[in-house]
């Protein structure tokens, strides 16, 4: 190290304005829960976020991004206190799961009353999740949230990762934490390589209604273009999730009404009746994304930061908050620093084959109901009304789906 940076560092130090044992770069639903679970286990940390949610009422209308929290989310919500707030706020159970092939017979039906459970997960708006999240944050003594304010740059400086923010604070952790989402800042200014693969699709999403009862049922008919989901609401209305050609995409945003609610109730083949949408009309790209290395010394990746998969099982957030608990669990096994890159290859073994497995999966169903040769679609719609009639194996998918 040259003189010229020897006396950079030492400004540096003598610059923080506070030490913590963990600094989190992002507040979402993710890293509010590992802030809360690291909060618990005594732990100092510092939250960093850009922006917040605005505050929630039950007169506002349904957020178009939700997701399906497993049970395994739930539970983790549970221990943090945050499900309460949730509830109190807008939670969608649902019992049942229809899943078909928009190009024959195939189908699966998932039922939460054949495993004895209450249900098979809930619909929660995104929104929802994280103010309830940072209702627990703000209790506790042990969490600093700093907002508005972004991360500019860290450097690694006597076992400690020293970040600077575009507030002029300095501040010091063991570990810094990329909780920040798809284009993480913390793993750009880490070099940590990314593979992508475009899909070259995007996600519609809305709020509709429909003529007929949603049952309480996650409805998802599988066409060549990509999957339509109807995500049931405790308001009676669904959140669609309709993965389309990008160009499709927004051919179908710029549709009027009228013609956009009888396409979609085409694509649907009327399942639930007419469908009139009630929102107004978003779309995200979908891209499949996985970094090289989910730690370095003082360094950790969890969620989006780290990996992005197909949504068509809803899996993601969930994949997130695994993340989170286990890089959790593993920091309250050791007395070690939490920076220890020992200690982070830990979490990073724990996770990395599981999200790389479920994303790999979520690709091949992408791929195997996109075809549209004869003896694929015959296949995969007789594999489907085999399993269907298999109750022990159809349950233990979706027991692995719950987390349960």
């Amino acid at each position: 190290m040259s003189a010229t940076q020897q006396t950079t560092q030492k400004s540096t130090q003598q610059a923080i304005n506070q030490h913590y044992d963990v600094i989190i770069n992002g507040a979402g639903m993710v890293g509010a829960t590992l802030a809360c679970l690291l909060a618990q286990q005594g732990r100092k940390v510092a939250v960093v976020e850009t922006y917040l949610p605005a505050s929630f009422s039950v007169d506002d209308p349904a957020e178009l991004r939700v997701s399906a929290i497993s049970r395994a989310s739930q539970r983790a919500f549970t221990e943090i206190g945050a499900w309460d707030h949730m509830q109190d706020m807008r939670v969608s159970p649902y019992d049942a799961m229809h899943v078909w092939d928009g190009t024959g017979d195939g189908k699966i039906h998932f039922d939460a009353a054949e495993l004895g459970e209450p249900n098979l997960g809930c619909i929660i708006e995104n929104k929802v999740v994280q103010l309830a999240l940072l209702e627990v944050m703000g209790k506790e003594s042990n969490i600093e949230l700093i907002t508005p304010a972004s991360l500019v740059s860290y450097e690694i400086i006597d076992d400690s990762a020293v970040v600077v923010l575009d507030t002029g604070l300095i501040l010091a952790a063991d570990l810094l934490v990329g909780a920040d989402g798809a284009n993480s800042k913390v793993r750009t200014l880490a070099s940590i390589t990314l593979n992508q693969n475009d899909y070259a699709q995007q996600g519609l999403v809305a709020i509709v209604q429909t003529e007929h009862s949603h049952q309480n049922t996650a409805w998802q008919r599988f066409l060549p273009s990509g999957p339509l989901a109807l995500l049931p609401l405790s308001d009676g209305s669904c959140s669609i999730v309709w993965t389309l050609p990008s160009d499709k995409a927004a051919y179908y945003l710029a549709m009027d009404e009228l013609t956009f609610n009888q396409a979609i109730a085409d694509a649907f083949d009327h399942h639930l009746g007419d469908i009139k949408i009630v929102s107004k009309r978003a779309a995200f790209p979908l891209i499949g994304r996985h970094a090289e290395h989910y730690v370095l010394p003082h360094i950790a990746l969890i969620g989006d930061a780290a990996h992005t998969i197909h949504p068509l099982a809803g899996q993601g957030v969930n994949l997130g908050i695994k993340d989170a608990v286990e890089l959790a669990n593993v920091l309250s096994s050791s007395t070690r620093s939490a920076g220890s890159h020992s200690l982070l290859r830990q979490y990073e073994r724990a996770r990395k084959g599981d999200n790389l497995l479920t994303q790999k999966a979520m690709e091949g169903f992408k791929m195997l109901f996109g075809h549209s040769m004869p003896f694929v679609k015959a296949g995969r719609n007789f594999g489907l009304n085999f399993i269907d009639k298999l109750a022990p194996v159809k349950n233990e998918i979706i027991k692995k789906a719950m987390g349960i």
